[in-house]
């Protein structure tokens, strides 16, 4: 598996308790950015933006799978989706104003934004968006998605109404309309998605071999877009978008990691942008058989993980510890957990409890798909043979790893961009019933408590169960998240009001302006 199928997987997320049942209001009073501009924001000027990307990888169909960076941002850019990532909560209006379901939690029916326009000046109707989620249902990721609905399922209801109807009641139904759910005309042709109008803060001036030009939107229903135009260059690598941001040839390189945050640090003419809680590195113990599978080892091996090391080391201190439980990017997230900290003594008395066989050796497999995954096994090899287990370290290509050992390995690391929903993960990989369950975990009170949280719409009581899922997460599944990486943007000194969101709510530029 590639990044193409792993962002399968990052477009299906469930929403945080935060998020409530009845939303509505725009996304720009919680989109998450900087804040950090010198007197009122003003009109003009183009960003140039790095983006990575790879020439094999290109595609312009909104609801293809975007394995490239620079081709999400700038779809995300021209075409909206009905609710987008948000700071204070997980899910924010976009183009659908509000939304609220039926008791039953089955039934959701979005608003359409009254002024959203095409760029062609067209009216945005209840119907282009059932074409759009039916055409995004049919595709091969569809089911991932829109998990739950079908395209039968998806209607109109009047001139702005859309109705979803879920298999089963899911109070986490609206962040499913995030990030994927681009809206395009009704009827929009194949041959026509390259310049097919959209309805977003900008418009396609020309795109060229993965880089692209846009001009603003001064029709945008979303409100006032203060940039002239955003031209997008693809990098196939970090280093060499950070290179071009520190020769002056971009002003803002997005996503490019510690090592060129590193070298920039002492430069003051760039700007260091750290998103919080942007990457989870977990180390996945299978715990359905194998040597794992005993809860005690797996427990052994969180005690002899020193984390602040493992952040100081593979994370340059780009980030922070963490505490076995995904998606800490979550307004739900149980900060009140006992943290974990490393207790060799204790490791060694569970292991031997256990009996652990410490004569064989162990494969952790991994890869180097992302900046410090290779290095994060590396230090975790080291670490925990001061508790008597050895590990071996065996890097593989990512065709192979995905293929072969992702969802079958015995002892390997894996990695998610998509951060901010301790539903998504018990839903997408924790669940019992999940295709993508990491660890092959299967138990009955996570899932008793998983299926309590979807189903409760009642927020302290939603709350209560979502804290008691996160604690049997923390206690007993096969996961040891050890630190979360900070997503990094090197940008120029005249940009401002960057987004901080982590994941891929760094795409929200819409906000962004120059001071020049």
């Amino acid at each position: 598996m590639d990044l193409t199928r792993r962002q399968i997987l990052w477009a299906g997320g469930g929403i945080g308790a935060a998020a409530l049942i009845t939303a509505c209001g725009g996304g720009d009073s919680d989109a998450g950015s900087s804040g950090k501009g010198s007197g009122t924001p003003r009109s003009g000027g183009t960003l140039r933006v790095g983006a990575l990307g790879r020439a094999n990888a290109i595609t312009r169909d909104p609801h293809g799978t975007q394995s490239n960076e620079s081709d999400y941002l700038v779809i995300s850019l021209i075409y909206d989706t009905l609710t987008v990532p948000g700071a204070k909560t997980n899910t924010v209006a976009r183009l659908a104003k509000s939304w609220k379901a039926d008791k039953d939690l089955k039934t959701w029916r979005f608003t359409i934004a009254e002024s959203a326009k095409f760029h062609d000046g067209t009216p945005v109707t209840a119907e282009d968006v059932v074409w759009s989620l039916r055409r995004l249902r049919g595709t091969p990721s569809g089911a991932s998605r829109l998990p739950g609905i079908k395209a039968e399922n998806i209607t109109a209801e009047g001139k702005n109404t859309v109705v979803l109807v879920s298999d089963y009641a899911n109070a986490e139904l609206p962040q499913l309309t995030r990030l994927t759910t681009f809206v395009l005309k009704k009827g929009t042709k194949e041959k026509e998605l390259a310049k097919a109008p959209g309805t977003g803060p900008f418009k396609l001036d020309w795109y060229r071999g993965g880089n692209a030009r846009l001009v603003r939107n001064d029709d945008w229903f979303g409100g006032r877009v203060y940039l002239d135009a955003i031209e997008v260059k693809m990098f196939e690598s970090p280093q060499a978008m950070a290179s071009a941001l520190l020769a002056g040839q971009i002003d803002l390189a997005s996503n490019v990691g510690p090592v060129a945050a590193r070298t920039a640090e002492s430069r003051k003419d760039v700007k260091v942008v750290r998103r919080p809680d942007d990457m989870a590195m977990p180390i996945v113990m299978r715990t359905a058989d194998g040597p794992f599978a005993d809860p005690r080892v797996r427990e052994a091996l969180r005690l002899s993980v020193d984390r602040k090391a493992m952040v100081k080391q593979v994370l340059s201190g780009y980030g922070r510890v963490a505490n076995d439980v995904m998606g800490t990017g979550d307004p739900a997230y149980a900060k009140d957990l006992p943290q974990r900290t490393r207790d060799l003594a204790k490791a060694k008395r569970l292991l031997k409890a256990a009996d652990f066989d410490l004569s064989k050796t162990y494969v952790l497999h991994t890869t180097e798909d992302i900046p410090g995954l290779a290095e994060s096994a590396t230090l975790f090899a080291t670490q925990v043979r001061e508790a008597g287990v050895k590990v071996k370290v065996v890097k593989q290509e990512s065709a192979a790893f995905w293929d072969k050992t992702w969802l079958k390995g015995d002892l390997y690391t894996s990695y998610w961009g998509t951060n901010d929903s301790v539903v998504f993960f018990a839903s997408k990989t924790m669940y019992s019933e999940s295709a993508q369950n990491e660890a092959d975990w299967h138990d009955k009170e996570f899932d008793a408590a998983y299926k309590k949280a979807v189903q409760t719409a009642d927020a302290s009581e939603r709350a209560k169960v979502l804290h008691e899922f996160q604690e049997i997460e923390h206690e007993r599944s096969g996961y040891l998240l050890w630190g979360m990486a900070d997503g990094i943007d090197l940008a120029a000194p005249t940009v401002r009001d960057l987004p901080e969101l982590p994941g891929y709510g760094r795409v929200q530029l819409e906000r962004t302006w120059l001071d020049r």
